[in-house]
C-alpha cells in the first residue's frame, strides 16, 4: 500500500500558497484493509475514508467510465491494481493532476508543473469531456488564479461539450455550488468571462448572459454596456470582501435591463420590478439558499432609490426601510447597503470613490429603531387602532429630525 498527496494541496504547495486541506490517494489497498487500520468509510459513490487521527480524506485509487449524460452518469472502479497514473488521468486539469509521495517526490505525468509555470489551465485528456461540471470548475479556477489563461485546446473542448448539450444535464444544486464558489473567488468576473466564451453561460444563466450589448445611459454608466457593469459590480464586491449573499445580489441586481424594450434604450424604466421577477425565477431554478435569494430580491427592487435619499421625504425613507424589513433585520439591511456600494463603485471611474450614502441610511434606520413603540402603545391603550399610525409618525419625525 502506498499513499500520495494529490490535487490542490500539491498545486498550492508548488505555487507557494497556504495549504488548508490535503487530499490523499491510496494505491494497492482494499476497503477492508483501510477499515481494519481504523479508517472511517464515508464515500457514497466510491471508496473514500477519513484518517482515524487527522480526519483528512483518503480515497482509493480509481478509474471511471461514462455511462450516461450529465454529472451522475459514471461507473467507478477502485481496486488494488489501479495505478496512481490511472487515477490522475481522470482528473480535470494538469495542475490538479500531480501527486507527491511521502518522501516529497513529485509525480507529474501530465505536465502540471510546466503549466503552473506557463500560467495555463489545461485539461488532462479525453476524460475531461465526460463531466460537464469541469466547465464550471475551469471557470472557477480562472476566477481564483487571475493570471492564468485557459489553454486553446481546453477552450475548444469546453465549446464542444456545450454544443453537445452536456451542460444541459447538470443538476441545479451542482450548478449553484460551483457558481457560489466562483463568486467567492478573487476576481469573479473571470468565471463569467470563461463561461461566456464557451457558450455555457447562455445555457446556465441566460438572464445574465443577455446583459452584454445592452446599453445604459453614459452619464450614469460611463462603461455603457450592462454586462460590463455587472462584472465590475461583482469584482467590486470581491475587492470589498463581501460575503456570498452580497455578491449574488451584485450579480443579479440589474437582470431586468436585459428585457428592456429596445425602443426605450439606453433608459430602463421599470427595470427594478423586472429584475426582481427574474431573480425569483433564477433562485427557484437553481435552488438558491434563502439568505442569498432574499437579499437579491431586495437589492433588485430597491437599489435604484438608495442614491436619492437626499431628495426623499422622511416618510418615503421610512417606507423603503419598511419594505426592506430593516427595522427587524438591520444586519441584512447593512448587507443591502454593501451591495449598493458595490453597484456604485462598479462603474468606470468610480472604482475607488467612497460611498457617501451608507451613513445617512444607517442614521435614518437608527433614528427609526430608536422610537419606543411600547411607550407609544401605552399612551394610546384606549385607542388601539391609532397605535400603529402613532408609531409610524414618531419614526418619521425622528428621521426628519436628523436631516435638519
Amino acid at each position: 500500500m502506498k499513499v500520495y498527496a494529490v490535487g490542490g494541496c500539491v498545486r498550492d504547495q508548488l505555487l507557494g500558497l497556504p495549504v488548508a486541506d490535503r487530499d490523499w490517494v491510496v494505491v494497492g489497498a482494499t476497503p477492508d484493509e483501510l477499515i481494519r487500520a481504523g479508517y472511517l468509510p464515508v464515500g457514497r459513490d466510491f471508496p473514500v475514508f477519513l484518517h482515524p487521527a487527522t480526519r483528512e480524506e483518503y480515497a482509493l485509487a480509481r478509474t471511471e467510465r461514462k455511462t450516461a449524460p450529465g454529472y451522475h452518469g459514471f461507473v467507478f472502479h477502485a481496486a488494488p491494481d489501479v495505478t496512481l497514473e490511472q487515477d490522475l488521468a481522470r482528473r480535470d486539469l494538469t495542475i490538479n493532476a500531480m501527486a507527491m509521495d511521502e518522501a516529497g517526490q513529485l509525480i507529474d505525468p501530465f505536465g502540471g508543473r510546466r503549466d503552473l509555470a506557463a500560467r495555463l489551465l489545461r485539461h488532462v485528456g479525453p476524460a475531461f469531456a465526460e463531466d460537464p461540471v469541469r466547465i464550471l470548475r475551469v471557470a472557477r479556477f480562472a476566477a481564483r488564479f487571475t493570471d492564468f489563461t485557459v489553454a486553446d485546446e481546453t477552450r475548444a473542448q469546453m465549446r464542444a461539450m456545450v454544443d453537445a448539450g452536456e451542460v444541459d444535464a447538470l443538476v441545479p444544486e451542482r450548478v449553484w455550488q460551483e457558481l457560489a464558489r466562483g463568486l467567492m473567488e478573487r476576481q469573479p468576473s473571470r468565471m463569467f468571462e470563461v463561461l461566456r466564451d464557451c457558450g455555457a453561460l447562455a445555457r446556465l444563466l441566460p438572464q445574465v448572459d443577455r446583459l452584454w450589448g445592452v446599453p445604459q445611459r453614459a452619464d450614469f454608466h460611463p462603461e455603457v454596456d450592462t454586462g460590463v457593469h455587472v462584472m465590475m459590480v461583482i469584482d467590486a464586491a470581491a475587492r470589498l470582501n463581501y460575503p456570498l449573499p452580497v455578491r449574488f445580489a451584485a450579480l443579479t441586481h440589474d437582470l431586468g435591463k436585459g428585457t428592456t424594450d429596445p425602443a426605450l434604450l439606453p433608459s430602463h424604466p421599470g427595470h427594478e420590478a423586472r429584475s426582481a421577477e427574474l431573480v425569483e425565477a433564477v433562485c427557484t431554478r437553481l435552488r438558491v439558499p434563502g439568505d442569498c435569494r432574499d437579499l437579491a430580491l431586495i437589492v433588485a427592487r430597491e437599489h435604484g432609490l438608495v442614491l436619492r435619499i437626499g431628495e426623499m421625504r422622511a416618510g418615503t425613507v421610512l417606507e423603503l426601510l419598511e419594505r426592506c424589513d430593516a427595522l427587524r433585520r438591520p444586519d441584512r439591511f447593512a448587507q443591502f447597503l454593501d451591495a449598493c456600494e458595490a453597484d456604485y463603485r462598479g462603474r468606470a471611474g468610480k472604482e475607488d470613490e467612497p460611498f457617501p450614502y451608507r451613513a445617512p441610511w444607517l442614521a435614518a434606520l437608527a433614528a427609526a429603531r430608536g422610537i419606543d413603540a411600547g411607550a407609544i402603545a401605552a399612551r394610546h391603550q384606549d385607542d388601539q387602532p391609532r397605535i400603529a399610525e402613532a408609531v409610524r409618525q414618531a419614526r418619521i419625525a425622528a428621521i426628519a429630525a436628523i436631516r435638519r
